[in-house]
């Protein structure tokens, strides 16, 4: 299969889809999103409907080399040996990338992968005495080496399963904000986790991204994400809900691209309510206030805000047909 030549103005899907059939998602996906146009970019959902291990922080925590997790009635915990959650997890893993090969048999062009963030994964991940990684800085340190070592294995793995493919790693930071400003609670709730210096921060999201040799994506869909330090990272593009950007946000969404970065803009609301009129309208209006014309524009994806799951199978369909007609709209008003 020969590739397809990429579309000015290109769509994706951010995430996770709903349903507990790990075949159906992929599937879907691909038919919607390998549209023969070189508009749409497919992508490996998520189906946390499945259960633990299939969420999130559960199938990043499943990515980790050489350190074990286990889920408490709290969250998932770091422990010192694999077992029986760390079985599932690894096991819908396996699930998720052999439906992959299977679909994507002969495939050639762009596939996105995406794995939940260091940052976001050491709020969330729990120590053995049930403080958050969060609140140990050696422990952070190993959980960031290990995860971009998993996150290497795990694109070695997809490259394997399907050759033709050109992967993208998005990692996903919707926790960064809360870990910037010092806001996430102690184990006993009567505290807050000391904020995290921006630098270190920003270590740690090179670190991992650094972990791939090809296009990189940093997704956060908080409405303080800190573009900044996210354009700081070097990663090709930033995935951001714009849905109501105020003129600060397409200001640096502006910076963003004008730094050769690009960016995926998440200008349809996951709950399905945003057409393909409004989302062309909010983008051409925000990047025209921004003092940038649509057709000077380079490397712009039109997206969700977030994740799909809380919507029916064919509520997300509609939200990717809506990113598709959008990029497609828009791509009539560059013209050739």
């Amino acid at each position: 299969m020969s590739p397809v030549p990429a579309a000015r103005i290109r769509a994706t899907g951010v995430g996770s889809w709903p349903g507990r059939s790990t075949r159906e998602a992929v599937r879907t996906v691909r038919d919607l999103l390998v549209d023969g146009e070189g508009v749409g970019i497919p992508y490996l959902p998520e189906t946390p409907g499945r259960g633990p291990g299939a969420d999130m922080v559960g199938r990043a925590a499943g990515l980790l080399v050489d350190l074990h997790v286990d889920l408490q009635p709290s969250g998932w915990r770091v422990v010192d040996r694999p077992g029986h959650d760390a079985g599932r997890t690894a096991a819908l893993l396996r699930e998720d990338l052999d439906e992959l090969a299977e679909a994507y048999d002969g495939y050639v062009g762009p596939l996105a992968v995406q794995v939940c963030g260091p940052w976001t994964l050491a709020a969330t991940l729990e120590l053995t005495r049930g403080e958050r990684v969060l609140t140990d800085p050696g422990a952070v340190a190993d959980l960031t080496a290990s995860l971009a070592e998993g996150v290497a294995v795990h694109v070695r793995d997809v490259r394997r399963l399907v050759p033709g493919a050109e992967v993208t790693v998005r990692l996903d930071e919707p926790g960064l904000p809360a870990v910037l400003e010092g806001s996430l609670p102690t184990a006993s709730g009567y505290g807050r986790v000391r904020a995290v210096d921006p630098q270190r921060a920003l270590g740690g999201l090179r670190e991992v991204l650094a972990a791939h040799d090809g296009p990189t994506v940093v997704h956060c869909c908080h409405p303080q994400a800190p573009v900044p330090l996210l354009r700081a990272t070097g990663a090709g593009a930033l995935s951001l809900d714009l849905t109501a950007a105020g003129p600060a946000r397409w200001e640096s969404v502006a910076a963003t691209l004008d730094g050769g970065t690009g960016i995926h803009a998440g200008v349809l609301a996951s709950d399905g309510s945003t057409t393909d009129t409004a989302a062309v309208a909010l983008l051409v209006d925000g990047l025209s206030r921004a003092g940038l014309a649509l057709d000077t524009v380079p490397g712009l994806v039109v997206t969700p805000t977030c994740g799909l799951a809380g919507l029916t199978p064919e509520g997300a369909r509609g939200v990717h047909r809506a990113a598709l007609d959008t990029a497609r709209r828009l791509l009539e008003e560059v013209g050739p």
